[in-house]
């Protein structure tokens, strides 16, 4: 029976301390813990003469154990704070540093850990040191996000070992910070780079001819193949001893307004991302050509409510409202409420805009949700359906056998793609443009296509 009420009764003060004082035996006091229970096996064949040896070799231990516990720091024992950037983007390195200082006149050795995320990749993800008394230490680490999103950053731990590391106490100091983890932007400057050499078509761009041309002189720049003639600057290319033609400016304060489904449709992944991901990185760079082009972008983000939206505006400073009201996105497993999204699209949206609808059609009940809403869009606004390519569904009817249970998945994917043709085709005749990409594939047709309407002077 004691075998038993003796190590319930010592576990009792164990439990207390690791719940209110958060102290842990350590693996070291595990091990000589072990000495006595594995010499105890010595009672079975001298017990008068081994047991007080073993009594006293386990009053010698328990009373270690006991004084190396007082030499474990106090909370107030030390500070920490954390240096860290609030914007950071997507799978690139983010520099982070925890400052800590020991305010008592003991050196500890430590266990530093910060509350990152696993998503943010922390590495080091730990540091262990020996910090001197009123010493300090600036540990640095690198986050690179897998995720974009806004993470908080509650607390640092510190695990304090004793003087013989028989036991070790968790500590956690409060420091509150938000990294805010946004799409990488490297596209936008690849965009600027090849507009400026005119190389556009290396990322999928069309070069559009314009119908008719607007009179607002923009600037001058080198001949291209593509060019017409007539707009050749003869007296700037004689003093150049090089062809240079003007370019005209694009109509001004024209409307371009997002429509982004973050519902259930927008679940499914390509590629390593989501479909919402895809859409997303699609429209910020329409976003950044379109006002480029001197047009007013918004933005309205919906699901079963409307998530954020954003009013259209002109000036490259729009960039920034469209980045902070999408980085945190994700789509939800709820089913769209395509009503509202347009009631409010009508309320907040009243001239005439190019509305882009970027979603998903699975089934006959959202396809004629998408259908009858564009529509009655047509007319007061000009309505683009951007609709997202499943590649299983291509892939079932690509890869096929003449018997077997492929033949009767290529043969449902191939109605769903008929069905989803025409789907697209009843979008096109009641006046919808429509786009139906992969969406890895989904920036160069979406870009080239508002090019086009722009060149068509549709808005």
């Amino acid at each position: 029976m004691n075998a038993i009420v003796y190590p319930l009764l010592l576990l009792v003060p164990l439990g207390l301390a690791a719940w209110l004082l958060r102290v842990y035996p350590a693996r070291r006091l595990m091990w000589l813990a072990a000495i006595p229970v594995f010499a105890s096996a010595a009672l079975v064949f001298d017990r008068e003469q081994l047991f007080w040896p073993l009594v006293a070799l386990d009053a010698a231990i328990a009373g270690a154990a006991l004084v190396d516990a007082l030499t474990l720091p106090r909370r107030k024992a030390f500070s920490v704070e954390r240096t860290i950037g609030r914007v950071a983007s997507l799978d690139k390195p983010h520099e982070a540093a925890l400052s800590i200082v020991n305010a008592s006149r003991r050196g500890y050795r430590l266990a530093i850990r910060d509350d990152a995320d696993e998503q943010l990749a922390a590495d080091p993800d730990e540091f262990e040191l020996f910090l001197a008394g009123r010493g300090r230490a600036a540990l640095h680490y690198t986050l690179r996000p897998r995720r974009r999103g806004a993470f908080r950053m509650e607390e640092a731990y510190v695990r304090a070992r004793s003087l013989l590391g028989l036991w070790q106490r968790l500590l956690a100091y409060p420091c509150k910070s938000v990294v805010h983890v946004y799409p990488d932007m490297k596209q936008l400057g690849e965009y600027a780079l090849l507009a400026r050499t005119n190389r556009l078509s290396l990322m999928g761009v069309r070069h559009t001819r314009k119908i008719g041309q607007d009179n607002e002189f923009e600037r001058l720049r080198d001949y291209t193949l593509d060019d017409n003639y007539k707009h050749i600057d003869w007296r700037t290319t004689a003093r150049r001893g090089k062809l240079t033609v003007k370019d005209f400016q694009a109509s001004q304060s024209q409307r371009l307004m997002f429509l982004v489904d973050c519902g259930r449709m927008m679940t499914n992944e390509a590629s390593g991302a989501s479909l919402l991901d895809h859409a997303l990185n699609a429209v910020l760079m329409l976003s950044y050509v379109a006002l480029r082009q001197g047009d007013a972008v918004g933005m309205i983000a919906f699901s079963d409510e409307i998530h954020s939206y954003v009013p259209a505006r002109s000036g490259m400073s729009q960039m920034n409202q469209l980045l902070h009201a999408s980085f945190d996105r994700f789509p939800r497993l709820v089913e769209s409420r395509y009503d509202q999204a347009f009631l409010y699209l009508n309320a907040h949206c009243r001239k005439r805009a190019l509305v882009v609808l970027a979603s998903n059609v699975i089934d006959e009940v959202n396809a004629l949700q998408i259908e009858r809403y564009l529509r009655n869009l047509s007319g007061k606004h000009l309505p683009l359906a951007v609709l997202l390519r499943d590649h299983q569904l291509f892939s079932a009817v690509d890869d096929y056998e003449h018997d077997g249970p492929k033949l009767y998945r290529a043969a449902a994917a191939a109605e769903i793609l008929t069905w989803r043709r025409q789907v697209l085709s009843n979008l096109t005749q009641q006046g919808v443009l429509a786009l139906d990409v992969f969406p890895e594939q989904m920036t160069a047709p979406l870009v080239n296509q508002y090019l086009e309407v722009k060149a068509r002077h549709l808005l």
